[in-house]
This record gives C-alpha cells, sequence and structure tokens, in this order.
C-alpha cells in the first residue's frame, strides 16, 4: 500500500510533466498560444490531480480488499487507466467548452483527442512508477 507522502510524489510529478506537455503539444495541435493553453493546461491539472489523489486511494483500497495487494498486471493498469480517465473526460468536456468558447460537440473532439494522449500517458507513467518506486509490503506480513 502507498504512502501518503508516496502518493504526494505519485500524482505531483505526474501532473508537472503533463502540465508542460499540454501547454506546448495542445498549442500546437489547437491553435491557441501557449500562455491560452498553458492556463487551460493548469485548471485541468488540479482538476486531475484532486481526481488522480481520490481515485488512486479508492483504488488502493480496492486492491487490498480484492486482490491483497498482489502484483499490478499489465491488464489492471489498463482497466485504471481507462476508469481513470472516462470520469475525466466527461468533466473535462465542459470545461475546455467553457475556457476556449468552443461548441460542446468540439470540446468533446477536442478532450477525446487529450484523453487518448493522457490514456498512453497514465498507463506509461503508472507502470514505471510502479518499477521506480514499488510497493513494499508491510514487515509484518513478509516471511
Amino acid at each position: 500500500m502507498r504512502t501518503f507522502k508516496d502518493r504526494l510524489r505519485h500524482t505531483a510529478l505526474f501532473e508537472l510533466i503533463a502540465l508542460f506537455l499540454v501547454a506546448f503539444i495542445g498549442s500546437w495541435v489547437v491553435g491557441k498560444s501557449p500562455l491560452e493553453m498553458g492556463a487551460l493546461s493548469l485548471m485541468f491539472s488540479v482538476l486531475a490531480m484532486s481526481w488522480n489523489f481520490a481515485f488512486n486511494w479508492l483504488f488502493d483500497q480496492w486492491d487490498m480488499k480484492y486482490r491483497g495487494g498482489a502484483k499490478r498486471t499489465v491488464g489492471l493498469r489498463i482497466v485504471h487507466a481507462v476508469l481513470f480517465e472516462a470520469a475525466l473526460l466527461f468533466v473535462g468536456m465542459f470545461l475546455v467548452a467553457w475556457w476556449l468558447d468552443m461548441t460542446l460537440l468540439h470540446a468533446l473532439v477536442l478532450d477525446i483527442g487529450f484523453s487518448a494522449f493522457f490514456l498512453v500517458y497514465a498507463f506509461a507513467y503508472n507502470w514505471a512508477y510502479d518499477i521506480v518506486f514499488p510497493i513494499t509490503k508491510p514487515l509484518e506480513t513478509i516471511q
């Protein structure tokens, strides 16, 4: 099980890397200024960071209860990333439409594009994080 401090590191690193990527790649894709996309990226970062913290805490609780904290597989990480992004997509569509003054349909299409990017990013980041910072079991459970 991850500690509170580890979960904060996990979330902060995820969001800092994402903030940089979305501000610059997003400005190129959408044709808006890096400042405008950077501000949207920052708003998304706050939204996603809050959701990331809550979702991963809930995921860890579920994992310990139903799987006993067994090693996380690629398949489990795929499900993890899809569930995380689906909820974020729904809320994010409204934020994009408001900030970029778009219709909900255009915002949804743009948000789907960014969500596809984040689906791959979240999977790769979480897999790499598990390797670099593996979950250790409490001493009393090690035999």
